[in-house]
């Protein structure tokens, strides 16, 4: 419910906004969503008992470094119509639609190997040029037996797991007997 009410903010958000605008207003977004995480503030913002008006002045004093009129409307009106709560998803939308009009995604490889910062490089370089797009991979090192290429944004997962190798190895030398 949260991602389409978010889809409707920023595309009033967005309107007559040009892209470095956007980019900006991602930015902010991001931050405020990141004070989401922090369990005092959450309460402080879910708590009826604290004033509309003294939640936005929270919100306006975080904002209050990138001096923009529009973004304090928008935290106002957000406020107002007590969609506070609705700040995550209208980051995460924003972050998606820089991304795609910008062609630039990230993506995440796992795997339970360490791997070189020029192999991660290589599947950087050759996942942007198959995608004709800037992909940027990050290393997380998990449990996966083998390795794995996310890039959600682009709906992409590769991976090549140890385990499924073998497993259709067999397969194959059994179906040659």
């Amino acid at each position: 419910m949260e991602k389409l009410i978010a889809k409707r903010y920023i595309k009033a958000l967005k309107d007559g906004s040009d892209t470095k605008v956007v980019e900006i207003t991602t930015y902010v977004f991001s931050a405020l969503a990141e004070l989401f995480k922090d369990k005092k503030f959450v309460q402080i913002m879910d708590n009826p008992n604290v004033s509309v008006s003294d939640k936005s002045t929270i919100l306006l004093k975080a904002v209050e470094s990138v001096k923009s009129e529009k973004i304090n409307n928008f935290i106002k009106l957000l406020a107002e119509n007590r969609r506070i709560n609705v700040i995550p998803a209208i980051a995460e939308a924003l972050r998606k639609d820089v991304a795609l009009s910008t062609k630039t995604y990230e993506g995440i490889i796992y795997s339970n190997n360490n791997i070189d910062t020029k192999v991660i490089e290589e599947l950087s370089s050759g996942l942007s040029k198959k995608f004709d797009s800037k992909i940027s991979l990050i290393f997380v090192k998990n449990n996966f037996d083998g390795i794995k290429v996310d890039v959600e944004d682009l709906g992409i997962e590769i991976n090549f797991s140890k385990t499924r190798i073998n497993n259709q190895l067999i397969e194959h030398i059994i179906k040659a007997i």
